[in-house]
């Protein structure tokens, strides 16, 4: 008799692991809001915590999910996705070097200049749109970690996951993917050669915009994730108990959310591709998307919810139109089941390299159809 085929992700997903409480019964994880442990009269532990700030009991069952669903080795929850790629840099020691995309999400962006500056490390970047840039930014014997994201935020560029971790590992350093907006669901990058994947669990992973998390999963336990480990302890950048739980609970509708927001982003993207207010639309499920065979490679469950608009224009004519907007909210973050809209350029300042007629849009839940008319009359406004 052949073994049974292992669970689907949506599966694991809808179960929280198959969660069953062995004292209880219950199909619901508990919330252990408890900040420490109590010990028996032999001073021994009762059971495997100390302190929440270590770990938690809530935060382990979340922690345990997540490692399955991206075949990792371990995996550590953080207070935000920032605090979590703060601890995974806070390892580069001075005089190494970080690689980063030309344009990456701007809060990881600035957290990185500043250290870079005050640590003596040495920050460069590349054009993953130029096959041999990647390779040509390395400093021989330097080179400690490649940071990527993909799709990239706010242009939604797509960067071959694979090629870059040959690329890195030839140069003997680890390669990290941001997979924030590529969750579990559609795109594993420790099974792509990735060594360490981070998300902002704010977003997609939670869905509903009432938790600012982050977590990382590397694919092996070595030295440098005890050290990660470590800081998260001692920083003391855990995610809380209640929010871990609130994370665990989003978790269970990942699957089904994500499917929505990426049929509803698809639908989208291709009304407006040829709209002649619009310059283009920037969604790497469009077949004129220039990474789209790398994307239908790696995202193999949907391309998103995330897209981005440039008006026909500049700043102004852009504003227009997300001021003109009544269904879809103004406002920062993604993934969550209500459609947001946000003028990046304006939100990260005088050094943004974001275009100034670029609108990002992340795509919820609501029906479609509303969504576009939304879109629609906003245009028309120019």
């Amino acid at each position: 008799m052949s073994a049974p085929k292992p669970h689907a992700v949506s599966t694991k997903l809808a179960q929280a692991g198959h969660y069953i409480d062995p004292a209880t019964g219950a199909i619901v994880p508990p919330l252990h809001s408890a900040a420490t442990f109590a010990r028996d009269k032999n001073y021994e532990l009762i059971g495997d915590f100390i302190y929440s700030r270590t770990q938690n009991p809530t935060g382990n069952e979340v922690e345990k999910l997540l490692t399955e669903l991206e075949g990792g080795g371990e995996a550590l929850l953080f207070a935000s996705g920032l605090a979590a790629a703060a601890a995974l840099f806070e390892t580069v020691e001075a005089g190494k070097q970080i690689l980063v995309p030309e344009v990456i999400y701007y809060g990881t962006l600035s957290w990185l200049r500043r250290i870079s500056e005050r640590r003596g490390i040495e920050l460069g970047s590349y054009d993953p749109g130029e096959p041999d840039s990647l390779p040509r930014a390395i400093i021989p014997g330097k080179l400690d970690i490649v940071w990527i994201e993909t799709p990239v935020n706010p242009t939604w560029d797509v960067i071959d996951i694979q090629a870059a971790a040959d690329v890195v590992h030839e140069a003997g350093a680890i390669l990290a993917v941001d997979s924030t907006v590529a969750p579990p669901v559609t795109t594993r990058p420790l099974a792509l050669g990735a060594d360490i994947v981070a998300h902002s669990a704010t977003k997609y992973l939670n869905g509903h915009s009432d938790l600012t998390g982050g977590v990382l999963v590397t694919n092996r336990i070595d030295d440098r994730w005890k050290d990660i480990r470590y800081i998260r302890e001692h920083a003391g950048g855990v995610l809380g108990a209640f929010e871990s739980w609130l994370l665990l609970r989003g978790l269970r509708t990942l699957a089904i959310r994500y499917e929505r927001c990426s049929e509803s982003a698809l639908r989208i993207a291709r009304h407006f591709e040829h709209h002649p207010a619009i310059e283009a639309v920037l969604y790497p499920g469009l077949d004129s998307h220039p990474g789209h065979e790398i994307a239908r490679r790696q995202m193999t469950n949907g391309f998103g919810g995330m897209l981005s608009i440039l008006v026909q224009g500049g700043t102004q004519e852009a504003l227009t139109v997300a001021t003109g907007l009544e269904l879809i909210i103004r406002a920062t973050s993604l993934g969550g089941v209500e459609s947001l809209v946000e003028h990046r350029a304006s939100v990260e300042g005088p050094q943004s390299k974001v275009a100034p007629n670029l609108l990002r849009f992340s795509i919820g839940i609501e029906d479609p159809e509303d969504l576009i008319q939304d879109i629609e009359q906003a245009l028309n406004s120019l």
